[in-house]
């Protein structure tokens, strides 16, 4: 007989794991916490390994969402011995993306019993909507409408059939409000966390205490980067790129995209706590390349990660390969 101690702990908590850095991340939280409640944790791109490493370790741990958080070359393989012990030991998982991902992972990630939800048309929470909406209030397709403007995924089929509920100027300005209030918040966990507790609860974006107050601010902020951007703007042939010093490279490159008259624009910014750049890129309409998976084979062979959308991606780059990236970037766009 099994001394009390010795019991096995009941495990009862319910995690969702998901992108803080922008409004489809944020929103798939408050989705997942809408239907199962548990606990939200919210990283980025860097730091979603770390903070798997960590739950493996939670005895507590039953159920695990991860939502938003794409893969790379160089994760990929810790990513899924990960997921294997968290099976072996009892977890049930379910993974929720759109970023590219080869189809070796995804079939490793189906042998595993992981629930895969994985589509490259859409964005994530226009598929958690999609898988879970007879759980889900009608509130919550008008949070998946502006999770798809934000990730520039409006036009997609699914995406454009929640829009048409809307009125479309509505919905802009509450996407516009909830990305730029996650923004300046990137350094604020508890404001982030704060943010899903009131989009779950059915809140929208606008009703969210000085939202408009604090958007105002990002905006001004951004507003004054243009001057910056035009003086100190470099161009390959083909692309554009800065480096950024006092804000968000996320919040620059679109400004790069336009002004360098590129199909692509780059922007980056030094991590100091990581001795590498954080690289945004964007692509214009006319680009026919998949930026995702070109950053993704380049940022590897630099020693670093990346990857992401066909026309919105991101790295993080060593700060000594900075321009080996942008030249073997440039290289591909031909």
């Amino acid at each position: 007989m099994k001394k009390k101690s010795e019991k096995k702990i009941k495990r009862t908590t319910t995690v969702c794991l998901s992108h803080k850095e922008d409004a489809d991340g944020i929103c798939s939280a408050a989705l997942i916490k809408a239907i199962f409640g548990g606990d939200s944790i919210l990283v980025d791109y860097h730091g979603q390994m770390d903070t798997l490493e960590k739950l493996k370790h939670d005895k507590t741990l039953k159920k695990l969402f991860i939502c938003d958080l794409g893969l790379n070359k160089k994760n990929q393989d810790v990513f899924i011995e990960i997921m294997a012990e968290l099976k072996n030991n009892g977890i049930s998982i379910t993974y929720i993306d759109h970023h590219d991902a080869s189809v070796s992972v995804i079939t490793r990630l189906t042998k595993l019993k992981i629930n895969v939800i994985h589509d490259i048309k859409e964005c994530t929470t226009v598929q958690v909507y999609d898988k879970y909406k007879r759980k889900l209030s009608g509130h919550f397709r008008f949070l998946a409408a502006c999770a798809s403007i934000t990730d520039y995924m409006d036009d997609r089929k699914k995406a454009s059939q929640l829009l048409q509920i809307y009125d479309r100027q509505f919905t802009l300005i509450n996407a516009t409000v909830l990305t730029y209030n996650i923004v300046g918040h990137q350094k604020d966990p508890d404001y982030l966390l704060y943010l899903v507790d009131e989009l779950s609860n059915s809140k929208y974006p606008h009703q969210i205490p000085n939202s408009f107050e604090l958007a105002q601010i990002q905006v001004e902020k951004l507003s004054l980067m243009i001057d910056k951007i035009k003086k100190n703007m470099k161009k390959m042939s083909n692309l554009g790129y800065v480096e950024i010093f006092d804000s968000g490279a996320s919040g620059a490159v679109n400004f790069v995209l336009g002004l360098s008259g590129k199909n692509v624009g780059v922007a980056y910014k030094e991590r100091s706590e990581h001795g590498a750049y954080a690289v945004s890129i964007r692509g214009s309409k006319s680009c026919k390349f998949h930026l995702g998976r070109i950053t993704n084979n380049i940022a590897s062979k630099c020693g670093g990660s990346g990857g992401g959308h066909k026309n919105a991606c991101g790295a993080v780059i060593p700060k000594s390969k900075i321009k080996k990236f942008l030249r073997e970037l440039n290289r591909k766009l031909v």
